[in-house]
């Protein structure tokens, strides 16, 4: 877990970079609010308190990171109530969840209060004395585009230098694919991530998109924005690839994966919303039950139906 922590370190660092106080005021207030209800729940449950284990800061911060910069407190806090007490406890707590729990709590929100989810701003990096303006993601902007003119902006391929470093509207944490990557790089280094999720999520998203782009690239963005726009990074390194949530056997975890990419870029292109990940990886984890049993490698020595080896 506190591994975990310091690999989300270089993203939070990022966002508060370019959106100031309040990027960090939704970290703070995700993380208490997420310890704070796991202590409840606890006591209400007459179990002990755990949450110095942390995994409700660890959720608490990827909810946060999930979120506009500019979310109000109470929607900030609700959604921490909702992470854990539905998304996490009342399954029975750490380890019991089918569903990753800060993406239980942005789905209700994302359909709760669209407004609010969908408010975003342009970055106004420290020390600039900007304010915060609103603005669409370029993802947003791409789809509102296709779905009024039928084709892409002609200047929405320009900055994928700025996307890569964070310099573009989103959520909290998924702004800077740099930051990510280098706190997937320590996890990788720590062997706390294997790569098949990633690989095969990503590889996914990239090869599909792909082929879309290349039948009509005046209407569907190429791979690489797919890659640095959105939540895909962030999504297929530190949440699809919760322990609890996804597959045990190297061949579920790629067919997890590869459903991920799949539903990611079907939401994304032909869905009424611009983003598909966090949908993309709630549905693969009520089908993990199903993937786990279907890929459980054979016991050696052990006898099939037909009674053979």
């Amino acid at each position: 877990m506190h591994a975990v922590f310091y690999s989300l370190l270089p993203a939070c660092g990022v966002a508060v970079y370019f959106f100031g106080p309040s990027a960090l005021t939704v970290l703070l207030i995700a993380t208490l609010g997420c310890l704070a209800t796991e202590a409840v729940c606890q006591r209400l449950m007459g179990q002990p308190v755990t949450i110095v284990d942390g995994s409700a800061a660890i959720t608490g911060v990827l909810l946060a990171l999930n979120l506009p910069p500019t979310s109000p407190w109470w929607l900030t806090l609700l959604g921490s109530v909702i992470a854990i007490a539905i998304g996490k406890q009342v399954y029975g707590g750490l380890g019991s969840n089918p569903f990753n729990p800060a993406l239980v709590a942005r789905v209700v929100l994302l359909i709760s209060f669209p407004v609010q989810m969908t408010t975003w701003s342009v970055p106004a990096p420290l020390g600039t004395g900007l304010d915060l303006v609103t603005t669409a993601t370029p993802l947003g902007e791409w789809k509102n585009a296709v779905m009024l003119t039928g084709k892409m902006p002609v200047d929405m391929q320009g900055s994928m230098s700025e996307y890569f470093f964070g310099n573009m509207a989103g959520s909290i944490g998924e702004i800077s694919a740099l930051a990510l990557l280098l706190g997937a790089a320590y996890l990788f280094y720590k062997r706390i991530l294997t790569w098949h999720i990633p690989v095969a999520f990503i590889g996914t998203v990239v090869l599909l998109s792909g082929l879309f782009w290349l039948v009509n690239p005046g209407k569907y963005p190429d791979p690489v924005f797919h890659l640095l726009t959105g939540g895909l990074i962030l999504g297929a390194f530190f949440m699809a690839t919760d322990m609890v949530t996804s597959p045990v056997s190297v061949k579920g975890m790629l067919l997890f994966g590869t459903g991920c990419g799949l539903l990611t870029v079907l939401i994304r292109l032909f869905g009424g919303y611009p983003e598909g990940v966090s949908f993309a990886i709630l549905l693969m984890n009520a089908a993990t039950p199903l993937i786990d049993r279907y890929t459980r490698p054979k016991t050696f020595g052990a006898l099939s139906q037909r009674g053979t080896q």
